[in-house]
């Protein structure tokens, strides 16, 4: 019965993502909450397996960007509101191959920014000041009216990560809000403060460069 019940299980997830429509199924991809760029991102990944796509997001930044990638890659492109949501439907006759599309400039304003946080100081002069100038820094961010799409945290700024350092509600706010927060997992190790991480994705040096390269704009306080 176990057996059973997981392999319904597995079927209901994997049918959720898809809706038939004629002849024809419709790949389904939920990316509402989702920081600039992954819902474009995410779409012309699954462009190369599937001829026909509907995005669901909540922003008019992820509606244009995923406009111009259609455009870029001739498939048609309709869009409909509801409620808060935008609901994009692109199509083609076939999945997109290698090198069939001309490249998308895909733009994320100042909401595609990536704060780096190499220390748990802000600035160089006292220690002291510099920790309460790097609390109210982080908590300044919540009142921003575009927040960045990600934090990277290394070297002695995974400290801002751990509980009881005075910024991590702060940091859990902004990751509810759908702010991505990588936290170098060498340095969480060295500081031996891998039970005190309150939130954020403990990551590698890929990721955190990946993150840093792809970012609009990069911000070191």
């Amino acid at each position: 019965m176990i057996i059973i019940a997981e392999t319904v299980d597995i079927y209901k997830s994997i049918k959720n993502r898809f809706t038939k429509r004629g002849n024809h199924m419709i790949h389904k991809i939920d990316a509402k909450g989702l920081a600039c760029p992954q819902p474009v991102v995410l779409t012309k990944n699954r462009m190369k397996e599937f001829s026909h796509i509907e995005i669901i997001v909540d922003n008019e930044t992820a509606v244009e960007n995923i406009k111009r990638l259609a455009e870029s890659s001739q498939w048609s492109f309709e869009q409909t509101v509801s409620g808060a949501d935008f609901i994009i439907n692109i199509k083609s006759d076939k999945p997109q191959t290698a090198g069939s599309e001309k490249e998308a400039i895909i733009s994320c304003g100042i909401s595609g920014s990536t704060i780096v946080f190499s220390s748990d100081k802000m600035g160089k002069g006292d220690d002291d000041l510099g920790a309460i100038l790097m609390k109210a820094f982080i908590h300044t961010i919540l009142s921003l009216e575009n927040i960045p799409s990600a934090l990277v945290l290394y070297n002695s700024g995974v400290l801002l990560a751990a509980e009881n350092s005075g910024a991590a509600d702060d940091l859990q706010a902004l990751h509810e809000k759908g702010v991505e927060i990588l936290i170098c997992g060498t340095c969480v190790n060295f500081y031996n403060i891998s039970d005190k991480i309150k939130t954020g994705t403990i990551s590698n040096m890929y990721d955190i460069l990946n993150r840093m390269n792809s970012a609009a704009r990069l911000i070191n306080p």
